[in-house]
């Protein structure tokens, strides 16, 4: 086994899969798949960290780590794959005689968004929202990486914006800020981004995607 701290850990590992897969944690039974396994790191990353339970089934049952290679692959899918990397931290927790499972901490980066390099070429950033990780609303990604300040008397549009996504307490489509407000979608998009980066919007997820929203007092 890799040289990563080891606890007994009964107690602690039935604790948490009595929990079930949630916004702070998900249960990998099998692991193959370098490139799906950087998605959740990114997706936690990108939201507020967690924790991934190897040799875990979907449905809670505890089987243990079958592969010792399963760690290498979550390392290799958090330094190779996710840009910037993410430091992901091992514990291993002895459940019963010959059973281990595997703790990978995630922890929630300072500076966003962590991108995947998928097989396509393209970089895409995930979120976790409840126990899925979603690729990232565009917007999202663009507030995250905006360093332009905002100015709330520099757009006549700001106040009727914000105005306008209070009227929307369940959420209002992105898309429909343009026609709404009578302006040009670039300006519409420009900001949001810039409210979001400031954290005078958020995005919600629903059914139908990500929405905008106050943010919650």
């Amino acid at each position: 086994m890799k040289d990563i701290a080891c606890r007994r850990g009964r107690k602690v590992i039935e604790k948490w899969v009595a929990q079930g897969e949630h916004l702070h944690q998900d249960f990998k039974y099998t692991i193959s798949d370098a490139r799906k396994i950087a998605r959740s790191v990114s997706a936690f990353a990108n939201a507020q960290g967690g924790r991934l339970l190897i040799g875990v089934k979907d449905n809670g049952v505890v089987a243990g780590v079958r592969n010792e290679e399963d760690i290498y692959v979550v390392e290799q899918a958090a330094q190779r794959y996710c840009s910037p990397a993410v430091e992901v931290q091992f514990t291993a927790y002895s459940y019963d005689t010959g059973v281990m499972v595997i703790c990978a901490d995630i922890p929630a980066v300072h500076e966003r968004p962590v991108e995947v390099l998928e097989a396509d070429g393209m970089r895409r950033a995930y979120y976790r929202v409840a126990d899925e990780n979603i690729v990232a609303h565009p917007l999202m990604v663009r507030a995250w990486q905006c360093n332009e300040p905002l100015s709330l008397t520099a757009d006549s549009a700001v106040p009727r914006l914000l105005q306008l996504v209070e009227q929307h307490p369940d959420g209002l489509d992105a898309r429909d800020v343009p026609i709404a407000l009578h302006i040009s979608t670039p300006r519409a998009e420009r900001l949001i981004v810039q409210l979001a980066a400031a954290g005078l919007l958020t995005f919600a997820h629903r059914r139908q995607g990500f929405l905008l929203t106050l943010p919650t007092p």
